[in-house]
């Protein structure tokens, strides 16, 4: 799949994504996360952001519509392994103020298993 892959442990949707998560990408990765998490029923979703080197406006995007779409069904998400450019992204855009950062998926999974 272009621009992530994806895991699910015991109801929680690991996203790891991309090099890049930008305009070329958002609509495929909306997509795809969106009838996952519909079809295994999904209470969680964390973005892996240890490979993600850039991220625009339409990823952003993503996952203010995600946290919208599984904060109505219950759920919660979350990124790890956030680095110092998308730390400055995540800053800037406020997106810590609705979701919660962690150092690496398995502290993620730790907490909100």
């Amino acid at each position: 799949m272009v621009g992530m892959n994806c895991k699910i442990i015991k109801r929680n949707l690991i996203v790891h994504v991309s090099e890049e998560l930008d305009h070329h990408n958002a609509e495929i990765i909306r997509n795809k996360i969106d009838k996952i998490v519909v079809k295994e029923n999904i209470k969680c979703v964390i973005f892996d952001f240890s490979h993600t080197k850039f991220m625009d406006s339409s990823g952003i995007g993503v996952i203010i519509g995600r946290y919208k779409n599984i904060k109505n069904r219950g759920g919660n998400v979350v990124v790890a392994s956030v680095g110092p450019r998308m730390d400055r992204i995540f800053n800037m855009s406020g997106l810590y103020r609705i979701i919660n950062r962690y150092e690496n998926v398995k502290e993620a999974l730790n907490d909100v298993s």
